[in-house]
Parts: C-alpha cells; structure tokens; sequence
C-alpha cells in the first residue's frame, strides 16, 4: 500500500512538540539536524531521550565545538533505524514522492529563505542551508508538511516553488541537494531492549569522549577571539556564539536529559547517581547561556577580562561530570561479568 504521508496521523496545525523543544528550555532549538530527528523518533513513538548518550563526545575543535549529530550508526543500533543517501537524478520532489509511498522519509538539505517556520530569521531573508525532512508532499496542489526547528510546519504556493527552484530560469544548473532517506523497521524494541542497548551506547561514547577538558580548553582562547569579533561586523557575534557557547550549551542540555532518562529505565545502573550528574550537565547548559548574554555585552563594550572566568562553573562540571560518569560505567555489564 502506498502512502501520501510517512506518519498519516500528523497535521501541522494540531501537531504538539516534543518536550526537549520546550520554550522554557535553556535552549529549545538545538541544531536543524537533531531537532528533526527528536521529532521524528517521537512521532515513531520512541524516546528521542534514548538517542543522545552520544553528546558526551563533544570536543572544543580550536575555532568551534564539535557539532553535534546523532550518530547514524546509533539510530540503527537503538532503534533499527536504517539512514542512506537518496541519489538526485531526476527533480527533487519526484524522488521524495516515490520514497514517501514506500514509507520512507527523506531528509533533504534546502534554503531557509522559502521556510516559513523561520520567520523573523531567514524567511525571506537571507538564504541560508539547512535540513528538513519531509512527511508530506503535494506536487499538483504545491504544498509540503515538514519537520524543522520546533516542530511540524507546512509551505505551499511561492514558497513550494521556490524550495523546488521550479522557477528557475532555462539553463539554470540543476537542484541536486544532498538527501537521506530513512527505512523504519518492522518492529522496535521494547523499552528493557532499549535502555540496555543505551547504556551500552554510553559506555562506548564515554570511551570516546575528550581526555582534556574541552570548556577549559576553549576558556584558554575564548578572550582572545572575542577580541578579534569585536572588530568585525556584530552580525558575525551571532555566528561565533552558535558554534560555540549555544553549540555545548545545548549539547549538555541534551546530555542531561539522556541521564535523566537512563535514571527512569530498569537498569543495573545508579539513578541517584544518574540524576545527579544529570545536573552537572545542566549546570554546564546553564552556564553557556549566562555567558552567552555576558558575550554580547563584552564586545559592545570591548572589554573581555570576565570572559573566562565565568566559564569557572562549566568547566568544573565536566570535571565532575566525566570522572563520575567513568565510576559509574567502569563496572561491566552483567552478562560480561558473569562470563
């Protein structure tokens, strides 16, 4: 049977968001790639909490924090999530109608001018690139419901051509976006299946994570960069303070939540020790957005003294928060240690 959208069930104009992009967050949109895929996992009915063990990962890349993607590896491993590159050889939206009759979402990479869900920002503004993905798609009556930022959204008329580039001029070059598309499994796990396949997760992740301290790291140079901004248009203030205090701020938000849901689920795992380093990570999240608002003020007023050491409680968090997540995961699973 094919079908006309991925999850038939879902109207932009009654669709409730996920709680991690609750307004009342320390930062309710976090990047446009993992705000879909929060959205998607709960529209499948799946904890996108689960998902996130990979946050601890994080590093500071000397310009910018890392910029934190669900591994695809991990939706498969958690979920049996399968996530491939669509090949572009014909129009865009050709494609994505035959994968959405086959139950598949496409992610597709498009200009923040035609979205109507960033206005105020790009919307017929700038152009910018970012990701949606698309659970509905209505060629003849030019309209498309879509995951993006927050939520669900929908665009039609001028802004479904323009998204398309179907009124692009004779000769012009061709719209060939990089796209995913996403295979859902039979069946997904049950919640034990899933909490024990995290826990797992966040061992390996945990294993990965920096030796050094990234916030100090990035600390050591953050006045000296904000320096340099201050001589640049403000508008590039904007630009550095996504890719690094709202990048582990948000980052760390999301790590919290992961923790406090662990704390939830029936595993051999501490809660009380679970929730409490669940806010080490929110203090860190707390702490970017102070200093973010202290950012903004210290290149009007160029003067970066306080910079640094206001990152002092961020910094002392992922301390506390690496060596007490190292305690708690350092005792095998079970299962091993009974082998």
């Amino acid at each position: 049977m094919t079908r006309e959208k991925v999850f038939p069930a879902l109207d932009p104009l009654a669709y409730q968001r996920h709680g991690l992009h609750d307004l009342g967050r320390d930062w309710p949109e976090t990047n446009c790639y993992l705000d879909i895929w929060i959205e998607v996992l709960a529209a499948l009915g799946q904890p996108p909490e689960a998902a996130l063990g990979f946050a601890i990962t994080q590093d500071f890349e000397g310009d910018q924090f890392t910029f934190f993607k669900v591994p695809l590896e991990d939706l498969e491993t958690l979920f049996g999530i399968r996530v491939t590159e669509l090949a572009i050889f014909d129009r865009v939206e050709a494609h994505v109608a035959a994968q959405i009759a086959r139950g598949n979402l496409c992610l597709v990479e498009m200009d923040s001018f035609y979205l109507p869900d960033t206005q105020g920002t790009a919307y017929r503004k700038d152009h910018g690139k970012t990701t949606v993905a698309i659970n509905r798609l209505d060629v003849d009556g030019r309209t498309m419901d879509y995951f993006h930022n927050l939520g669900l959204h929908r665009l039609e008329g001028e802004d479904f051509d323009g998204i398309f580039h179907r009124t692009a001029p004779e000769g012009a070059l061709p719209f060939l976006p990089y796209t995913e598309f996403v295979k859902f499994p039979a069946a997904l796990p049950e919640a034990a299946t899933l909490a024990g396949r995290a826990v797992a997760l966040l061992r390996r992740h945990l294993a990965r994570a920096p030796e050094a301290n990234p916030i100090a790291a990035f600390a050591a140079v953050f006045p000296a960069q904000v320096a340099e901004i201050a001589e640049r248009p403000f508008g590039f203030f904007h630009l550095y303070a996504f890719n690094t205090l709202r990048q582990f701020g948000a980052n760390f938000e999301l790590f919290s939540a992961h923790l406090d849901w662990l704390a939830k689920q029936d595993t051999a795992l501490d809660a009380s020790a679970l929730e409490r380093l669940a806010a080490e990570a929110r203090t860190i999240s707390a702490t970017a957005k102070v200093v973010q608002f202290q950012l903004a003020r210290a290149v009007m007023r160029k003067s970066f003294d306080k910079l640094a050491p206001a990152l002092v409680p961020a910094i002392e968090a992922w301390d506390r928060l690496h060596d007490g997540l190292t305690g708690l995961l350092s005792h095998p699973p079970a299962a091993a240690a009974a082998e």
